[in-house]
């Protein structure tokens, strides 16, 4: 069997709200709860291990030095604080869990230790945490920065950051909390203990004031795909996002997460890679294959390319491609980048040899997965995949909206459990013993 996630990528903000037959009122439901419980719920029936919700703090203008572009489309903005979400999600459900991005570049430690450690209790255990180290210039303003440290810096200070963290969970030992009312004692308090945790990044008195939650520590997630991000993943994640591209690659990133995790003293199976796709699906196979043709089929609609630019800008974070000749080749002398350095290659990778409008127009994230037809057929393909690969699971990234969570959920689901791929239940009342079982 295999795992599956659902990758919120546009978190607690604005959906595709134009431009489609299954958008709804798109426009003026994505800032209330309902869809996300309607998400939850149809994935939990689904049997998926958990929900992980993207965050970003700002609005971005990099791309045309201004706003409009960000806003006109709804490109990451508006944006709303997931936190307050999670708890609506796991409200309606009882097993599934969900993972909340926090930044390290934002959150102090003891707040964040606090805030998870709040959320454990109010989900009952089913809270992981999307640790991020952020990648943009003006969501570090908007905290009072003046801008991106290097990216190297940033995952140096993750490590410090998590090892801050870690020792909050810990001041409270298992059994601190007695309650006994003959004594008047609820708290033994030589059992809760000061950490006095001071490195070159963060200071932190502790100990942390709540009660530790049901998990103890949220399950860890992480994202990074360079080779600090791979390392940081290595010593504290418990399951990550992978981009997959083939086969092979999906077995070599594999491969090198696990001698990376060997080498801090854990064992492969503490940390669950869980690999990108976005699946096309239909009632039969010649239904989802024309899908696929009008979906990958070169599009130059000047909305599309201006889109892809605009992300392009976001993830350089340092290079404004709203200037750019589009009849021109792909720029092989851009600046350093200070944002998403593996999304970024993965354009330039694809833009070789290609103008920058013939790249724009052909450029597909998943292209290199591309599992389509029946939920038959593709969970077919999926159970391949997986058993070449060696495991651990997806993480399925489709366009939120009710038709794809009913394909998914009602259609892809069912499928891959009669294959016995997936769990058929649910064995353990948190998220990560849920998430640890095989």
């Amino acid at each position: 069997m295999f795992h599956l996630g659902w990758f919120l990528g546009s978190g607690f903000g604005i959906k595709p709200w134009r431009g489609g037959p299954w958008v709804g009122d798109m426009a003026n439901e994505w800032m209330k709860p309902r869809l996300y419980r309607d998400l939850a719920t149809s994935l939990e029936r689904a049997g998926f291990d958990y929900i992980l919700v993207e965050d970003t703090c700002m609005i971005e203008d990099v791309y045309g030095g201004s706003m409009k572009t960000t806003l006109n489309h709804g490109i990451l903005a508006p944006k709303n604080d997931p936190v307050p979400l999670i708890p609506l999600m796991t409200e309606v459900t009882k097993h599934i869990g969900v993972a909340v991005t926090l930044s390290t570049s934002f959150y102090h430690p003891f707040m964040a230790a606090r805030t998870m450690a709040t959320l454990d209790h109010l989900t009952e255990g089913r809270v992981g945490v999307n640790i991020v180290t952020s990648s943009s210039n003006r969501a570090l303003q908007n905290f009072g920065f003046d801008g991106l440290p290097p990216h190297a810096q940033r995952y140096e200070i993750a490590h410090e950051w998590m090892d801050a963290v870690n020792q909050l969970w810990a001041s409270w030992e298992p059994d601190a909390v007695v309650a006994d009312q003959d004594a008047n004692v609820y708290v033994d308090h030589t059992k809760v203990h000061v950490i006095d945790f001071e490195g070159k990044h963060f200071k932190t008195r502790g100990p942390l004031n709540t009660v530790p939650g049901p998990q103890r520590r949220p399950v860890i997630v992480q994202a990074g795909a360079s080779a600090d991000g791979r390392d940081f993943a290595s010593k504290h994640a418990e399951t990550m996002l992978a981009h997959g591209t083939s086969i092979e690659q999906m077995k070599g990133f594999r491969a090198d997460m696990h001698a990376r995790m060997e080498a801090w003293g854990r064992k492969p199976s503490e940390c669950k890679i869980l690999f990108l796709i976005d699946p096309v699906l239909g009632d039969s196979d010649a239904v989802a294959q024309e899908r696929q043709r009008e979906m990958n089929a070169p599009n130059d609609d000047p909305v599309v390319i201006e889109r892809l630019l605009w992300s392009l800008s976001y993830t350089h974070n340092a290079f404004d491609f709203g200037n750019v000749d589009l009849d021109a080749p792909f720029p092989d002398d851009l600046p350093e980048g200070i944002g998403e350095i593996s999304t970024l290659q993965t354009f330039i990778e694809h833009a070789k040899g290609k103008t920058i409008r013939e790249a724009a127009a052909t450029f597909h994230t998943h292209s290199g997965l591309a599992f389509c037809g029946s939920p038959d057929t593709v969970a077919g393909m999926m159970g391949e995949a997986m058993e070449e690969v060696g495991g651990d699971g997806f993480l399925l990234s489709p366009t939120v909206n009710r038709r794809n969570l009913a394909e998914i959920a009602d259609g892809l689901a069912p499928a891959l459990r009669k294959r016995g791929l997936i769990r058929s239940g649910y064995t353990y009342p948190t998220f990560r013993e849920n998430l640890l079982e095989f």
